[in-house]
C-alpha cells in the first residue's frame, strides 16, 4: 500500500469491530474510518467479527486475534483502532499479542477533541473528559504515562500535568470542574444580558460533518473552519444574522454529535451543548445525501432531549440536497426545509422558516406598579397598548400589551402574563 510522503507520516491503522447485533456494525465502522482519518491516521483496512458477546480477555476471539497479529506483522501497522470501548486488561492483552498499539473508540474521539479544541473552555472540557476516562481505566499497576503525547489517542494532558496517582487525578478533575463552573457563570451572565436585550438565539445543532459550520459561514460570513472532517469545530461560535424582515437573531454553532457518543463526553461538553438548551429556535441539520440521514436526526433529537431542549422549536434542515439522489424520499413537514449550504440553495426558505418561528415581540400582562413608577405607565402608553389602568391601595394596577425587551426591565411587577 503506497504511503504519501509528508513531514510526518500518518499512522497506518487497522479498524476492528465486534458485531454482537446491538447496532449496525458496518455503518459504525464506516463512521470510525472517518474519525480515524480526522485524527490523522491512514486506514489500511477494516475487520468485523460476528460474536454473541466480546471475549473478556481480548475482546475478539483467539482466531481473529491471530489474524490481526498476522496482518500487523506483514504490513508493519502502527495502530489498531477498535470500534468499541475496551477495558484496560483487554488493551494490554491485545497489545501484547499483536505488538501493536491499541486505541478504542472513546480514546479516538477524545484525541480528536484534544486536536480540535481552540478556546480555553474547550481545552478544559477536553482535559476533564480525558481524565475522567483515564480514572475509570486505572489499574493496580497504574497508567503508563510515558505513552501520552506519542500518537493518535494520546494527545491532550501529558506527563507534566498528570501522575498515575488516583488522588492527584481526582484533585485535577475537581479543579477543572471549578474552572468550568466559573466559565459557566460568565456564560449565564451573557445569556441574561442577551435576554434583557430581547436577543433571539438560533442554535445550529446536528450530526458532525453535516455542514453546520458551512451554513454559519453562508448565512453570516463568519469565516468558521468548514472542513470535510468529523468534529471540525468543537467550540460554540456566535454571529449576528440579519433577517429579510429587518429583524436580527444570534446564530450559534455547536459541537457536532456522533452515534454512540460516550456519556462522559456529553457530560464534559454539556456547557457547550447547553447553547442549544437555551436557544429560542434550533436548526437540526442532517446530511440529506447520506443513507443515515434519519439516524442523524434521531441521534440529535435524543441528545437534545437529554439536555432538556426537546420542547424547543426545532426546524429539520436537510442539507446537501444538491447531492441527494432521491429528494422525493425525504420526509416533509411544516418545520422542515431542504437546502445546500455550500451552494446557497434554499437559504431564503430557511430564513423565512426562522422568521415564522420568531418569539413574539410583545406580551399581554397584568402589572402592579408602585405609585413612584408613573414613568412606566407613560412608556406603555407610548410604545405599547394600555388596556386598563386602576389606582388601588397597593399601587397602580395595569393591564397592557408590552414590548418584551421593556418587560424584562420590570419583571418584578408582573402579576400574570399570557
Amino acid at each position: 500500500m503506497e504511503m504519501h510522503e509528508n513531514k510526518q507520516s500518518p499512522e497506518l491503522a487497522l479498524l476492528v469491530s465486534v458485531d454482537t447485533g446491538d447496532y449496525d456494525a458496518e455503518r459504525s465502522l464506516a463512521e470510525l474510518e472517518e474519525l480515524a482519518k480526522t485524527a490523522g491516521a491512514e486506514v489500511f483496512g477494516k475487520l468485523i467479527q460476528k460474536r454473541q458477546k466480546p471475549d473478556n480477555a481480548t475482546f475478539v476471539g483467539s482466531g481473529t486475534l491471530e489474524q490481526i497479529k498476522d496482518i500487523c506483522e506483514k504490513n508493519a501497522l502502527d495502530l489498531l483502532i477498535f470500534d468499541n470501548e475496551l477495558s484496560p486488561s483487554q488493551i494490554r492483552n491485545i497489545e501484547k499479542a499483536t505488538d501493536t498499539r491499541v486505541v478504542d473508540r472513546t480514546m479516538l474521539i477524545l484525541d480528536i477533541f484534544a486536536l480540535r479544541a481552540n478556546t480555553s473552555e474547550g481545552k478544559l472540557q477536553v482535559e476533564l473528559a480525558q481524565l475522567q476516562y483515564m480514572l475509570t481505566h486505572l489499574t493496580g499497576k497504574g497508567v503508563e504515562m510515558s505513552r501520552l503525547g506519542a500518537g493518535i489517542g494520546t494527545r491532550g494532558p501529558g506527563e507534566s500535568k498528570l501522575e498515575s496517582d488516583r488522588r492527584h487525578i481526582r484533585r485535577r478533575i475537581q479543579a477543572l470542574k471549578e474552572d468550568l463552573k466559573a466559565l459557566q457563570k460568565r456564560r449565564d451572565i451573557h445569556r441574561k444580558q442577551r435576554a434583557k436585550r430581547g436577543v433571539t438565539i438560533v442554535a445550529i445543532v446536528g450530526y458532525t460533518n453535516t455542514g453546520k459550520s458551512t451554513l454559519l459561514n453562508t448565512l453570516t460570513g463568519a469565516g468558521v473552519l468548514a472542513q470535510n472532517q468529523l468534529f471540525a469545530t468543537l467550540d460554540p461560535t456566535a454571529r449576528a444574522l440579519k433577517l429579510p424582515n429587518g429583524g436580527e437573531v444570534m446564530l450559534v454553532d455547536t459541537v457536532g454529535f456522533v452515534s454512540r457518543l460516550p456519556h462522559m463526553l456529553v457530560e464534559a461538553f454539556k456547557s457547550t451543548l447547553e447553547e442549544a438548551a437555551f436557544a429560542d429556535i434550533i436548526l437540526n441539520i442532517c446530511d440529506a445525501s447520506s443513507p443515515e440521514f434519519e439516524d442523524q436526526l434521531r441521534i440529535t433529537k435524543e441528545i437534545l432531549q437529554e439536555l432538556g431542549a426537546a420542547e424547543k422549536t426545532i426546524i429539520d434542515v436537510f442539507n446537501k440536497c444538491d447531492l441527494a439522489e432521491a429528494l422525493f424520499d425525504l420526509p416533509e413537514h411544516r418545520d422542515s426545509v431542504k437546502i445546500s449550504a455550500l451552494k446557497g440553495i434554499g437559504i431564503d426558505a430557511l430564513l423565512e422558516k426562522i422568521e415564522e418561528h420568531l418569539p413574539a415581540a410583545k406580551k399581554r400582562v397584568r402589572l402592579l406598579l408602585p405609585f413612584s413608577l408613573g414613568w412606566v405607565v407613560a412608556g406603555i402608553r407610548k410604545d405599547g397598548v394600555l388596556i386598563r389602568e386602576e389606582f388601588t391601595d397597593d399601587g397602580i394596577l395595569i393591564e397592557a400589551i408590552v414590548d418584551i425587551v421593556f418587560l424584562n426591565t420590570i419583571q418584578q411587577y408582573i402579576i400574570s402574563e399570557n
